[in-house]
């Protein structure tokens, strides 16, 4: 094998070490059935949701996991800090508090926060990013003693008024550098992220600072179906690059998981082991670099 041939190939090797397959992936599978066929497929690290998690109980699923040789690469989610009352705020920092300690349950450092909409009647943006950064002062320091980092999301604007008032990753940034980059970090995700022109120098930004907590990959396709929060695409059928979103974001000196999420009920109609080879030919392909 030439040198050329060997270095490609342990590219390839380090970046599969890297893959992570987040549950709403195969959401048909049961935490078992999930557990087992990843270990099957040599993949090594799941990104788990908070639902299915609470289920089965977190410290079963922590064993059950860590007995397939896996690592729990993020849970989610946390956050929906807007509420303008004070029972809805307290509920929220509670509901956190708990999504924190499962966490650490887990052995994951990484708990995904999607921000929250504006409350019913608000049109008021500023003062909901206002009261997501208030809901972090208070959780920063409880997640540190957990050893869990803060990790915001920010949605396609399109669920701005409803689902994330954090639109882009400069939004998230601004939030996050009020606090130690160990204590709040960001989460790139590239179905919410790649309509953005600024997206690069944010990029950049965010591992400047040490940011990045997460990277999630799904493709936009076109046209959006009637559920569009369920409307992610399989890597490759959209319109994102993805192989350039994943050099950007190691180039940003980013080495942690890459996390593959879609959430789409035609993959959930299909055996879970054939989805997940799919999403890993998909990743080789779309994914690692070709020299």
């Amino acid at each position: 094998m030439s040198v050329e041939s060997r270095d490609v190939a342990e590219e390839r090797d380090d970046l599969f070490a890297r893959f992570s397959l987040n549950q709403q992936t195969v959401k048909q599978w049961s935490l078992p059935a999930l557990a087992d066929g990843c270990a099957r497929a040599g993949v090594r690290g799941v990104g788990l949701w908070r639902a299915p998690v609470q289920a089965y109980g977190a410290a079963a699923a922590a064993r059950l996991v860590r007995d397939a040789g896996l690592v729990v690469t993020s849970l989610c989610r946390g956050g929906f800090f807007t509420a303008s009352d004070p029972k809805g705020r307290a509920d929220a920092l509670a509901d956190n508090r708990a999504a924190i300690e499962e966490a650490a349950a887990l052995g994951t450092d990484t708990l995904v926060l999607v921000s929250g909409g504006l409350p019913p009647g608000s049109r008021d943006l500023r003062g909901a990013r206002e009261r997501v950064a208030d809901a972090l002062g208070e959780l920063a320091p409880y997640a540190a003693k957990a050893a869990v980092r803060l990790a915001i999301e920010p949605l396609h604007p399109m669920y701005a008024a409803d689902r994330c008032v954090v639109s882009t990753l400069a939004q998230a940034l601004d939030l996050a550098e009020r606090f130690p980059a160990e204590r709040v970090g960001v989460v790139v995700d590239t179905y919410h992220l790649w309509w953005d022109d600024t997206i690069g120098t944010q990029i950049e930004r965010a591992g400047a600072a040490g940011r990045i907590a997460a990277f999630q990959l799904a493709d936009w396709v076109t046209p959006l179906p009637a559920g569009v929060l369920l409307g992610r695409g399989q890597l490759g059928d959209g319109a994102v690059d993805l192989r350039w979103f994943r050099q950007r974001v190691d180039a940003a000196g980013y080495r942690g998981p890459i996390e593959v999420e879609i959430f789409n009920p035609s993959l959930w109609e299909r055996p879970g082991s054939e989805v997940l080879a799919e999403v890993v030919e998909r990743f080789t392909t779309h994914i690692m670099h070709t020299r």
